[in-house]
């Protein structure tokens, strides 16, 4: 297994990038349609299948992670910094993975038909329970507001090993190792 001990690998930017846009749209949908009657139903039709879309995205996105270990850190990161790193990346995983879990045992339990487009829905999860449902989506808010600080500072470390540090941590997930330069090439 080749790959550039200083970059991700190609599956790893293309999923990073692509549920970086889903996140933050399913995030500002999220926020609209609880905030707005009007575009409610259009935004919960979108919401379901984008919510489960992020759950695969992320089972694809882990597999990847296990089997291809990311660059390492700069070697004079402080200790703290890196733990922080690690411990972030962790809970973003299980964040992607828990939000729409979550999702689909609220509405599951809530006794909503979990419809991801005309024909096709998803088996409930657990039972009809009220309680359960009451309790699930508070849970779901509580993540939500969860994944959106961890996004935040995530997006502040990225742009603090950019712009301040300048490092190459932000260069080792948006783009691959430079391609080589051929001979007479300047």
């Amino acid at each position: 297994m080749s790959r550039d001990a200083g970059h991700f690998n190609l599956t790893a930017r293309v999923l990073h990038w692509l549920m970086a846009v889903l996140i933050l749209t399913m995030l500002f949908v999220g926020v609209t349609m609880v905030a707005s009657l009007h575009w409610r139903p259009l935004l919960v039709d979108l919401h379901r299948p984008l919510g489960i879309a992020i759950l695969l995205l992320a089972l694809v996105r882990l597999f990847n992670r296990l089997r291809h270990r990311p660059p390492p850190l700069p070697a004079d990161l402080p200790a703290w910094q890196a733990a922080a790193a690690h411990a972030s990346h962790w809970v973003l995983y299980g964040l992607m993975l828990a939000m729409p879990l979550v999702g689909w045992a609220m509405l599951s339990a809530g006794g909503y038909p979990i419809q991801m487009w005309k024909g096709v829905l998803l088996p409930p999860i657990l039972p009809h329970d009220v309680a359960l449902y009451a309790a699930l989506r508070s849970a779901h808010s509580l993540l939500a507001y969860a994944l959106f600080a961890t996004v935040v500072l995530h997006l502040s470390a990225a742009l603090f090993h950019l712009w301040v540090r300048r490092d190459g941590v932000f260069q080792a997930m948006a783009r691959g190792p430079d391609s080589p330069k051929k001979p007479n090439q300047p």
